[in-house]
């Protein structure tokens, strides 16, 4: 199991190498980089007033340098004014060094958001911990809602009480977020006034008035997925040998179902639960937008629009590392869960 989890954390590392490579090339693309300098300076500068700037502030230096310098692998320059000769940062709002040295991400420095006029990590991590927060709240009312209907739904299959349970779980799976988002809105904040329908007051403190649509809105979609899964596997186990024997020897159906089946049953599920994760993390994009709640994925989408290179650089290596992370996570879990499965 050791050696196992070690080549995955190579695995991992080498993963994030190669996608932030590609993230760094696509960010850097001339339109991308015009954009970035019209978005700094003025949408009616002139071209060489627009060059200028990318090159006084270090974007048109060598692609495997830059690269390398936002690793921390290769010591990062200050900038030199060509009229002045004199030294500068390249941002004065950010910690670059104004003598040359290692500063990146392996130092502990993720760079300059353009966008929000500080380093990454002052906007990057107070936006993940309010995405964790939202994300926690979901899964405590997911997780145990979605199992609960998955194991009601597979202890008689083909009852009224399946029937009903699986199609209610159908019908919220196939409805994405910013459709269930648009009418849990009109209906709870728009008709009946209960909630509110933003939650951007959340950022100063989470109440059950502010903070409950974006929670049943992401919640809502996972619930139908997972009690889908935990119905399926319900019902396969429900059908195996030692349930039957045990049902021959006198054992309740409540005691067969607690003590025999829900244990291999709840084998599956726990690796669907686990990829709910990055699943939520790429949702929140959208929820997050809706309901104007400044985390994870509001931050992503402003990084997005205003080509931010160092914040779209630190969103991508997080969510690439969350993804990653949560499979690791869900294989080693999974081998412990079920002792049929052997790492190789």
């Amino acid at each position: 199991m050791f050696s196992f989890i070690a080549r995955r954390i190579g695995t991992i590392l080498l993963t994030m190498l190669c996608l932030t490579l590609v993230v760094f090339f696509l960010v850097n693309l001339e339109p991308n980089l015009k954009k970035l300098a019209i978005s700094q300076t003025e949408m009616h500068t002139p071209p060489e007033q627009l060059e200028s700037w990318l090159v006084n502030h270090g974007y048109r230096q060598n692609f495997f340098v830059r690269y390398g310098q936002w690793l921390g692998v290769v010591k990062k320059e200050p900038i030199v004014d060509a009229a002045t000769g004199k030294a500068s940062q390249r941002f004065t709002f950010c910690n670059d060094p104004m003598e040359p040295a290692y500063n990146g991400v392996l130092q502990g420095d993720f760079g300059c958001s353009t966008k929000f006029k500080a380093t990454v990590a002052a906007k990057l991590f107070p936006a993940l911990r309010a995405t964790g927060i939202l994300m926690f709240w979901v899964l405590a009312v997911m997780v145990p809602v979605s199992l609960l209907i998955g194991i009601l739904a597979g202890m008689r299959e083909g009852s009224r009480t399946d029937r009903t349970l699986s199609v209610a779980s159908i019908i919220t799976t196939a409805t994405p977020e910013y459709v269930s988002g648009v009418i849990f809105t009109v209906i709870f904040a728009s008709w009946l006034g209960w909630l509110n329908g933003s939650a951007a007051s959340a950022s100063q403190g989470i109440t059950f008035y502010n903070f409950t649509l974006p929670v049943i809105t992401l919640a809502i979609y996972g619930i139908g997925y997972i009690a889908r899964m935990t119905r399926a596997s319900m019902v396969e186990v429900m059908t195996q040998q030692y349930i039957r024997t045990a049902r021959l020897k006198g054992l309740s159906f409540s005691n067969v179902v607690i003590k025999h089946a829900l244990r291999n049953a709840l084998i599956a599920p726990f690796t669907v639960i686990m990829l709910q994760f990055p699943w939520l993390l790429t949702g929140v994009v959208i929820v997050e937008t809706m309901f104007r709640y400044q985390g994870f994925g509001y931050t992503l989408v402003e990084a997005a629009g205003n080509n931010d290179i160092d914040l779209l650089l630190g969103c991508s290596m997080v969510s690439v590392f969350i993804v990653l992370i949560t499979q690791l996570i869900s294989d080693v879990g999974y081998a412990y869960l079920n002792p049929r499965i052997r790492v190789q």
